[in-house]
């Protein structure tokens, strides 16, 4: 039965290969022109309109010298140049090449001070090219811009971004390696006030165009400021399509009450730090208990009514291996997880002083991750299956023509640079845990293809609706999806990703319940898409990304791209500085300390019901990665800095011992019976501190 009804489907694709070509003939005849919708004072681009930075290689672009930039800002917050200098002079700008070199892509640059950088870009040549091939080009220039949008050469230009970044407070209850924010280290507390977080959210929805965005909540850990929730809902309010918190799930799993709470206020996604299977694989975390944490916080939000995105942080010889086991726990999971978000690691934050010899063993590519798949799942081929993030704008450009120009808001558009973000999608069944990737049985090119040319016709709805059809069927290959997957269930997942026919597939806006949400989740079929989030440090930073950001953080002084203010010119570190809240002595008397976990300490939870994940025990019980122990290199920040310390101490030892031997047998001084020296007393090695590193005191 099921053999016939592929064959069925088969007869329907070949006679829509036939409707398309009489389809394509006609549309394309006398082109309507682009309207200029509601959310936007320039017109819809065609495809041939949009603009591309440079690709390819060999090229040129503009980066930053990885020492000068981190003196430059130093300077800066110690007040002893003022800020405004990033916003009128290049400071610490250099050129960079891109180049291809024995078998890698790779940027180099040199700096008149500090000499030559290199690093790795990608280990798969093909994959890049295919990458950059198929990336669309970039999204509307941004306007009504000009007062968030004003940050010299980090200044984004391009869009409206898809997800807004506000940061409620730097301060958390971990201490993380890696942290791109160095939270609980630096002295101070900076936590936006309610005023503050309304203004925020007010401002981003005033550039246009004004795009559909999504809002997330961040820090430090954001549950810990007073007015998460009162966040949550304003955010919601004032139209945001979806309310995510990047969080490591504390709160959440001590409390379902407080998951509730949070799903009741809208929150629609928890971005949730998730860094491998079994506590062993997040032990570098710090916290006792770290992996029954997430499996606590993913029960509760679930029930509560939110969605789950296990979010990764991927460091080579520490946490790789867990790429596949992260995939089968998310097939495994099919009901609970639609979502799995990958980051390779930026070295920023407590790791910008990273050493050559760490960074070069513990750098991670977009391919390594397409590569990483493959080699543990099985799945997924680098030039067929995985693609820019960006690719999906043709299709959110097909959207907005299909709602029209009435519409209030433009259609979410992920434009960012084909280097920053790469997606693959798998459809799974719920009930068969059946996983094929959509690309093995839909040619997603030649699909972008038909449908810009639908989009460069700009004809009305109902035909926009009928060509997209064709194309879809046209494009489909029945013998290679899903076993139980048919045509409609193509048709209709399109169609509830973008919302172009009306029909209700369950409410996503701000007024959706319970219901809505059930309804949403009794889909058989789950789109899992993974992907892959690459953000920049200073050692392969371009300007080309940072004009085009999707992810733009909310700040007082302006909306800045995620990684001009993370890393780059390091703009968080200047503006917190800026806007300091208080001392953190001065914090604490006011406040009181707020629990940390670190050095091994649990997170105590209350005893819940049993929740019903599965679970591969070999992979919940296996050891952590010991690459790093066996190899000898410091496998973080902290481990860097103690052993630079013990150094230090060594040499001075020794220096001091060579400065008595010369006293003694060249200049002849007689040695005082019970004096000590000053380079001795210097040198003399003092007692461990008791928490693996010095700086965790400050937070304890």
């Amino acid at each position: 039965m099921a053999k016939s009804a592929k064959l069925a489907e088969k007869a329907l694709t070949y006679g829509a290969k036939a409707a398309w070509a009489v389809f394509d003939k006609l549309n394309s005849i006398s082109p309507n022109p682009s309207f200029t919708p509601k959310w936007s004072d320039k017109p819809l681009l065609k495809s041939y309109q949009k603009e591309k930075p440079p690709l390819g290689w060999p090229r040129t672009t503009d980066s930053l010298c990885p020492r000068c930039i981190p003196e430059i800002r130093q300077q800066i917050v110690d007040g002893k140049l003022p800020h405004e200098i990033l916003l009128n002079e290049k400071v610490g700008e250099i050129k960079a090449q891109i180049i291809e070199r024995d078998g890698q892509i790779l940027m180099v640059k040199d700096c008149p001070i500090h000499g030559h950088f290199e690093d790795v870009m990608s280990i798969d040549p093909p994959m890049m090219k295919h990458l950059e091939d198929v990336f669309p080009g970039r999204d509307i220039r941004a306007h009504n811009d000009e007062k968030l949008h004003n940050h010299g050469t980090s200044t984004v230009t391009h869009g409206r971004g898809s997800v807004l970044t506000i940061d409620l407070t730097n301060r958390c209850n971990m201490m993380c390696d890696p942290c791109f924010m160095d939270a609980n280290q630096v002295g101070f507390v900076h936590e936006l006030t309610w005023d503050e977080i309304k203004t925020m959210l007010d401002n981003a929805i005033t550039i246009k165009p004004r795009r559909q965005m999504s809002v997330q909540f961040s820090g430090g850990e954001p549950t810990l400021s007073p007015y998460f929730l009162d966040a949550v809902a304003y955010a919601r309010k004032v139209g945001y399509n979806s309310v995510q918190a990047a969080t490591n799930g504390i709160e959440f799993a001590k409390s379902k009450e407080f998951a509730k709470a949070a799903a009741e206020a809208g929150l629609r996604y928890a971005y949730l730090q998730f860094d491998g299977i079994g506590n062993a694989a997040n032990s570098h975390r710090k916290v006792g208990n770290s992996f029954d944490v997430k499996l606590q916080a993913i029960h509760n939000l679930h029930a509560a009514g939110v969605d789950i995105v296990p979010v990764t942080c991927i460091i080579n010889g520490i946490n790789n291996e867990q790429v596949g086991r992260i995939i089968e726990f998310a097939l495994d999971n099919p009901k609970k997880i639609n979502f799995l978000s990958f980051q390779p690691v930026s070295f920023t934050g407590r790791d910008e002083e990273v050493s050559d010899e760490r960074r070069m063993a513990q750098r991670y590519t977009l391919s390594h991750l397409a590569h990483d798949v493959r080699n543990q799942t099985g799945l997924g081929e680098s030039t067929r299956d995985w693609f820019p993030i960006s690719f999906m704008s043709t299709f959110s450009d097909w959207a907005d023509l299909v709602h029209g120009p009435d519409h209030d808001w433009g259609q979410l558009s992920c434009g960012c640079h084909p280097n920053c973000g790469i997606g693959m999608a798998l459809m799974i069944d719920k009930e068969t845990k059946e996983a094929v990737p959509v690309t093995a049985f839909l040619d997603a090119v030649q699909l972008a293809k038909d449908v810009a040319r639908i989009n460069d016709a700009a004809r009305g709805k109902f035909l926009s609706i009928v060509g997209v059809s064709l194309a879809l069927l046209r494009n489909y290959n029945p013998s290679n999806a899903p076993t139980h997957f048919k045509i409609v269930d193509l048709l209709q997942k399109f169609d509830k990703c973008f919302g172009a026919t009306g029909r209700n597939y369950g409410k996503v806006t701000g007024d959706r319940t319970m219901a809505d949400i059930e309804k949403r989740r009794a889909d058989r079929w789950n789109f899992l898409f993974i992907a892959g989030m690459w953000f920049q440090d200073l050692f392969n930073y371009d300007f080309r990304r940072t004009e085009q950001c999707i992810i733009p953080y909310a700040t007082q002084e302006g909306e800045i791209s995620f990684c001009a203010y993370n890393t780059g010119v390091g703009w968080r570190n200047i503006i917190e500085k800026m806007h300091m809240t208080a001392t953190l002595t001065k914090w604490y008397e006011e406040h009181g300390r707020h629990e940390i976990f670190a050095g091994g300490k649990k997170v105590g939870l209350e005893k819940q019901e049993k929740y019903d994940l599965v679970l591969n025990d070999a992979h919940v019980n296996s050891a952590a990665n010991d690459t790093f122990e066996k190899s000898g290199i410091a496998k973080n920040a902290r481990e860097e800095k103690i052993r630079a310390r013990d150094a230090k101490i060594k040499q001075d030892a020794e220096n001091a011992k060579m400065a008595k031997l010369y006293r003694k047998e060249i200049l002849k001084e007689q040695e005082q019976p019970g004096f000590i020296s000053l380079g001795e007393i210097k040198a003399a090695p003092t007692a461990p501190a008791k928490t693996e590193d010095k700086d965790l005191v400050a937070g304890d």
